[in-house]
Parts: structure tokens; sequence; C-alpha cells
């Protein structure tokens, strides 16, 4: 791969997360415009002043980001939509920053949003993909649990994991969600607890699933000058890297997109792991987690446990670890799971997160994961940002 071209004169801003809610009467476009009510709060900016839109979403169909600018009365001169679910947060930091160089743009609104009404899972399901449902449904199932069963029993067996070193990452998840006004899940969580709870399709058991939920979230892509104009404090992006279907000759999935790229993203961003002082992964079900930790190179596979055991992962911890609680204790809201974690290493890194602080926080690395269709994630990201030194 060629040096990848630096993100100067990009700059990124004015995280957003709009509250989320078990279940909710509103609409995807509701908590959409939610969420851009709440950038313009933040940041002065109305509906004329977006020249770029891009936007993620499961529930607002049959509309894209073409229905969705023109509900929200915006008249972009750029836009995209990136229907990749927990891949698209950095996807879509990654598109508007280019733009952003280009000149196409000067200030990109990235929203994702979703709403969960009592019908709205299965919904989703129905129309998730033909892959799924030409290899799942035949069989009798079409959700998520059993095909993470699937990766996480090969997962487990492959590499010597077992489920007391998930309880590890789950009980540091929901301690670091205690301190978030907007998480969902509200109690603490022992190791006693993870490990009694009742399966839901084994190996997976019932603090391994994320709760669906409605919520947004969103963020600002705009040129340094804008940023400093506005008022707004930025975080650089160090470097990011992408890639889709993946290893698609393993059987079942055991790494991600990540691990064919993550040295390019280490050196474009002239860090390593050891400089991280926190990681914000997508964490649908902590087996993902695991796989990104070894994939982003701070161990191999084979020393998961290992790792695990020697790492804190709250937010005082040797390697804090979605410090919000993540999916898995603060909500999956849909395709704004995809953004959490943006949302979220971008608040860290500015020092004005939702709950506590990780100290002295300069370096956040974000990594994302989408569209699971039977036995693997298709589409993968991470990213790099980091404090900007004031001159």
């Amino acid at each position: 791969m060629a040096k990848q071209k630096s993100y100067d004169g990009a700059v990124v801003c004015a995280p957003v997360t709009v509250p989320y809610v078990r279940f909710s009467p509103e609409t995807a476009h509701w908590w959409t415009g939610a969420a851009l009510a709440e950038l313009s709060r933040q940041t002065g900016l109305g509906p004329a002043d977006f020249d770029g839109f891009c936007f993620a979403s499961f529930s607002a169909v049959p509309d894209s980001v073409v229905g969705m600018v023109q509900h929200l009365g915006l008249s972009p001169r750029w836009m995209d939509h990136i229907p990749t679910g927990g891949a698209s947060g950095v996807m879509a930091l990654r598109r508007a920053a280019r733009a952003v160089q280009a000149g196409d743009v000067d200030i990109v609104a990235c929203v994702a949003a979703d709403t969960n009404q009592i019908d709205s899972f299965r919904q989703t399901l129905a129309g998730f993909s033909r892959f799924s449902q030409d290899a799942t449904y035949p069989y009798g199932f079409g959700g998520p649990n059993a095909t993470f069963a699937l990766i996480t029993d090969n997962f487990m067996r492959q590499y010597g994991i077992g489920r007391e070193d998930f309880a590890k990452l789950c009980v540091a998840q929901r301690d670091n969600a205690l301190s978030n006004p907007t998480a969902l899940m509200k109690k603490p969580l022992t190791h006693e607890q993870y490990m009694k709870a009742r399966p839901i399709s084994d190996p997976v058991h019932l603090f391994d699933c994320v709760m669906p939920c409605a919520g947004a979230e969103a963020f600002i892509v705009t040129t340094p000058e804008k940023a400093e104009e506005l008022g707004l404090s930025t975080a650089r992006i160090a470097g990011t890297i992408e890639r889709h279907n993946a290893f698609a000759e393993d059987a079942v999935q055991t790494r991600g997109g990540w691990a064919r790229d993550i040295d390019d993203l280490w050196q474009a961003a002239e860090l390593g792991p050891q400089d991280m002082d926190m990681v914000q992964v997508y964490d649908d079900y902590p087996v993902i987690v695991a796989m990104q930790l070894a994939d982003l190179g701070f161990c191999d596979k084979d020393k998961l446990p290992e790792f695990i055991a020697q790492n804190d992962f709250t937010i005082s911890g040797s390697l804090p670890l979605n410090t919000n609680g993540g999916q898995l204790s603060a909500g999956q809201a849909g395709a704004a799971g995809g953004f959490q974690n943006v949302t979220e290493g971008l608040r860290q890194v500015l020092h004005c997160p939702l709950g506590d602080q990780v100290p002295d926080a300069r370096h956040a690395l974000v990594s994302g994961f989408g569209l699971v269709n039977y036995d693997r994630g298709v589409c993968t990201g991470a990213a790099v940002l980091t404090q900007e030194v004031l001159r």
C-alpha cells in the first residue's frame, strides 16, 4: 500500500448523542432531526450552513440520504449514504474528511439514527440482506444471536478463550457505563452474575447481547479555520483504515479486515498500540471485542486470555475500553452504534465526556465492524483521533 495521505486540512468536532430510549414511537427521521438540532445548538449553525451531509440508518427505509435531506430541509453540495452499520462511523469520518480536504465541502454533518418500535427488530431482520435470508432462514433462525454463537464457539475453541475472559470485558464496560447518564444499563454487573446468566444461544449468554434501542449520534467534519471561527474544540485524524469482505476464504470468521491493514494505520498515525489512551471498539458481542484487540495489534490471538487477565479495562485502568459502556451497556441504537465509538473517542480526547474522563487522554483508537452475514462481518474500519495541540 502506498503511504497514506495525511488528513491535514480536516478536523472533527462537536460530538452529539441524543439520549437513548428502549422503545420510541418516533421515526428514524425524528431522531435524525433531533441530532441535527443538537449540532445546531452546539455550533450556532443552521440548516443552510451544513453543505455536506453523511447519513447512516437501518430504519429510515425506504428513505436514503436523498429523502433525508429533503425531510430536514437541507441543500448540501455533497452527501453520502453509508449502509454499513457498525462500520459506518469510521467510514463517514474518512469520506467527509477527504471531501473537506478536496474543497468539495466546508462543513459536513455526519449523523446516524435509528428508532426502535415494538416491531422494528423483526422488520430489520426481514430486510437485512439477501445473503442472510438465503443462508439462515432455511435453518429456522434469522437473528444475530445464533450467528454470533457460531462465531463465538469457533473462536473459543481455536484460541482457548473462555467465558470468564469475556466476563472481564463485559463487567468492565458495565462499570464504565455507570458514570454515563445516557447509558440504559444502570446497575453494576458482577463476574458471578455474568457467568450465571441464562444461555440465549450457547455459548452466547444474556450479558453477551446488546439491547436494541432508539437513539442518534452525530459529529462534524470541517476545516481547522471554520472550527476556529465557530469556537469549536477539534481533534486531528491521525490515520484511518477501511476494508470490506476481507478473508472471504475463511470458513468461519476469526479475523477482520483490520488484520490486513493495521500496520498502515500505525504507520500513518506515527503511533502504536502502546500510545493509545483508550480503545473504543464496536461491541455487539464480546467475541468481536476480543477479535479487534488482537487484530488491532494489542496482542496475538492465542495470547488473548493472558492479555485480558493482565489489563484493567475500566476508565482508570491500564487500557480503558468503550468508556461510555459501549453498546453492551449503553445500548445499541441501530446504525448509531457504529457512530457511538467515534463520538465517545472524540469526547475523551476533547475532555468533554458524558461520564468519567480518562486521565490525561490524548489519543483514541476507534474501530468499527458491520454487516454480519451468517458467519462473518463484511465491513471493518479503524481510526486514530488525536487531541489538537494548542499553538
